[in-house]
């Protein structure tokens, strides 16, 4: 019999930290209005998980953040705009990108209020950000 651990020592599973990096990540999206398939993308970095990515967009809905309609996500908030060199630390080391699966030696992290996302390389941190076009 396997028994599942799902939280960490302090107390917070790790499906909350995730549904709540998943919010944060949709807080900080810059796009005004952005295609599900991409939002969904994005959520990916957060989570594969097909319930825990409905549950995350259910919540940040709930709060505030978000509108859904017609295959869109579309912010509330105007987006929350990350800092490349304020929000993004840079760390040196044997990484894989969590977007693409790439090895990297230097990672970059988003830091948001629930924890560090990443690490991603340099051209996907700016794909996750929006900042790729």
């Amino acid at each position: 019999m396997r028994v599942r651990r799902d939280r960490s020592p302090d107390g917070d599973s790790t499906r909350d930290r995730k549904r709540e990096l998943g919010i944060e990540l949709l807080a900080s999206l810059e796009e005004e209005s952005l295609p599900l398939p991409e939002a969904i993308d994005r959520l990916e970095t957060v989570t594969t998980s097909p319930a825990l990515t409905r549950e995350i967009l259910d919540a940040a809905r709930k709060r505030g953040i978000i509108d859904r309609e017609d295959g869109r996500i579309r912010t509330r908030r105007g987006g929350a705009s990350v800092s490349l060199d304020r929000e993004v630390t840079v760390r040196e080391g044997e990484f894989e990108c969590r977007r693409c699966g790439t090895s990297i030696s230097t990672g970059h992290f988003l830091e948001l209020d629930a924890g560090d996302l990443g690490p991603f390389g340099s051209s996907c941190i700016r794909a996750v950000l929006g900042r790729d076009g």
